[in-house]
């Protein structure tokens, strides 16, 4: 058989240009059979665990099949929490960089007034949480009648947190010829029942289960409630990792577990729902930055922190909903790395174990508590590395953004200005083509430009003395 190559997908020459400056070089396997099908326009009910490529193998279709030339939304994907809209919206933005793909994410807890402002511009892609979503149909502001294209991601997910009946109401005010793809890491009954109401005769595909992937090691220490904080520590100095997560039951034991943690001089941070949503997209990004090294977390707070390589994963406590197992240890052994998932088991929490392999299909193994010796001979790695700056991790956006300057232009919709009269106008300037020019957002009073490929300080200092459409504007690098 052969292997699929991104080639091999006949993708647009400016998604290739992104892929291969995004480091994308060989579809993961559930891309490899996801993009095929639905480039057909195929329905899809696909099982994949989190880590394993997911995003991409839609993000790549609903990028290479939106018009450009179309002003309203063409494709809406649901997340459970808003922290993986973020985080599919700006994967989706990477992918759609050279196509001037427009996507948007909207969710609860921010402005409602901005959200609706960004949705009155020119938006192929509508990344949302279920509520906010939904808030934004009923009050007219997310124009449906051109979406062709809905993704359900993480369904089961959006089923633990109670909210598929928003879904459904969701998918009610949907244009009834779209083409569905839902994507879920387990099928609980629930969700066979949205798919069989709302799909048209989906193709199934179901992906190995890379949480039994030999690469990942599964573990289970037997530790006494009051011992977990204590051995949880001596875990960390003798498997002494670069990076991990560790996972709590509730938003006051990650609080308790991170200041145990920061107290004894370990580099941590936390996460949880309790958090303002500022203070929670800072610490995912100097998470995802290595601006420290342990993230003391739950469950809904992590979900949408992708980063690349996290070698162990501890349940510090053991999840009572076995699910959240595998979407937990999904977070390790990620894209062919090896990892590593710990749980610290406390008597009481001895029940929960049992579901867990069943879901897995294969027993955690059983090992003892680091001894004192063992501890006591990995300290001095542990506090020199704790002593140290983590390596810095490279953002995979990184690479694309960097030639990248958005600019400034004070005017917009009221002077009747419009995306083609600044494409013209800039394309014209010596030594610029169109494929320089990136995404256009055109708002009232204020127009952003991104301009491609490192010219934009050439572009900015010819506009300077440019008009468009007549008009002299002011221009300037753009702050954010």
């Amino acid at each position: 058989m052969m292997t699929e190559t991104f080639q091999s997908f006949s993708l647009n020459k400016d998604i290739m240009r992104a892929l291969d400056t995004l480091g994308y070089h060989d579809p993961t396997p559930v891309q490899a059979a996801v993009i095929p099908e639905a480039l057909k326009g195929a329905d899809l009910i696909v099982k994949s665990q989190t880590g394993s490529g997911k995003t991409a193998s839609f993000a790549i279709p609903l990028v290479q099949l939106t018009e450009w030339e179309e002003n309203k939304p063409q494709a809406l994907v649901l997340t459970p929490t808003r922290e993986l809209a973020v985080q599919v919206k700006e994967d989706i933005t990477n992918i759609g960089r050279f196509k001037r793909t427009k996507a948007a994410a909207v969710y609860g807890k921010s402005p409602f007034a901005r959200q609706k402002l960004e949705l009155k511009q020119k938006t192929h892609i509508v990344v949302g949480t279920p509520g906010r979503v939904l808030d934004h149909m009923e009050k007219g502001t997310l124009d449906t009648g051109s979406i062709r294209f809905l993704v359900i991601d993480e369904a089961d997910e959006m089923l633990n947190m109670g909210f598929i009946e928003q879904v459904s109401s969701i998918i009610e005010r949907l244009p009834t010829e779209r083409v569905t793809m839902l994507f879920s890491a387990t099928f609980p009954e629930d969700i066979v029942r949205l798919a069989d109401t709302y799909m048209k005769a989906p193709k199934r595909i179901e992906m190995a289960q890379e949480i039994a992937a030999p690469s990942i090691t599964h573990e289970l220490i037997q530790v006494a409630e009051e011992e977990k904080t204590r051995v949880l520590q001596n875990v960390l100095t003798v498997e002494n990792p670069d990076s991990a997560i560790l996972f709590c039951r509730t938003q006051e034991r990650v609080e308790a577990l991170f200041d145990a943690l920061d107290a004894a001089g370990i580099s941590s941070g936390m996460l949880h729902g309790g958090m303002a949503q500022e203070d929670r997209f800072i610490v995912m990004n100097k998470f995802k930055r290595a601006d420290f090294r342990y993230l003391c977390a739950t469950d809904v707070a992590a979900r949408g922190i992708d980063v690349e390589h996290i070698p162990l994963v501890i349940h510090f406590d053991v999840p009572m909903e076995k699910e959240a197992y595998v979407h937990r240890t999904g977070r390790t052994g990620r894209a062919g790395h090896s990892g590593k998932a710990i749980a610290l088991m406390a008597p009481f929490e001895e029940k929960f174990i049992e579901p867990i392999e069943e879901l897995i299909g294969f027993p955690l193994k059983r090992v003892e508590q680091p001894s004192q010796e063992a501890v006591r001979a990995a300290k001095p790695s542990f506090t020199a590395k704790m002593a140290q700056r983590p390596q810095r991790k490279r953002d995979k956006g990184e690479r694309l953004n960097k030639d990248i300057m958005k600019l400034y232009f004070n005017g917009g919709k009221k002077k009747k200005l419009r995306a083609v009269d600044f494409v013209g106008t800039i394309s014209n300037l010596p030594g610029i083509e169109a494929a320089d020019i990136g995404i256009i957002t055109i708002q009232d009073n204020v127009t952003y430009v991104e301009i491609l490929n490192g010219k934009g300080p050439d572009v900015l200092r010819a506009m300077k003395t440019t008009t468009i459409k007549g008009k002299q504007l002011k221009v300037q690098k753009a702050r954010n």
